[in-house]
């Protein structure tokens, strides 16, 4: 049973940089393309990026340029360099496969940009 892991989150000013981990269990992570979510509260869960097996990456319109999704097969694990945060970020993040998710969604980690 794949299982997502994520870690990383905090309360931090506007302006400042977080550093988001996700480690994957028990999947055939190299394989797969993966992707960082965020559900902010009375809103849909949607992408924030994806990165394909090859490197390739995808961002949301209001994260270029400030996000950068990453990606360690070695380690099972991607990332998601944040920074300018804004407080328009705030949300629970959760990382998942992408485009399809299959495997039940982990707890998150909570991300808090205060103004």
């Amino acid at each position: 049973q794949a299982q997502f892991v994520e870690s990383g989150g905090g309360l931090v000013q506007a302006g400042r940089s977080l550093t988001l981990s996700c480690a994957a269990s028990g999947s055939t992570f190299s394989l797969d393309a993966m992707g960082w979510y965020r559900q902010a509260p009375g809103k849909q869960r949607e992408l924030v990026a994806a990165i394909l097996r090859s490197g390739g990456t995808h961002y949301i319109d209001s994260v270029k340029g400030r996000f950068s999704i990453s990606r360690d097969n070695a380690k099972n694990t991607v990332y998601l360099q944040m920074n300018s945060l804004k407080p328009e970020d705030t949300a629970v993040y959760y990382c998942n496969t992408w485009p399809t998710t299959p495997v039940p969604w982990g707890q998150g980690t909570q991300v808090t940009v205060s103004s």
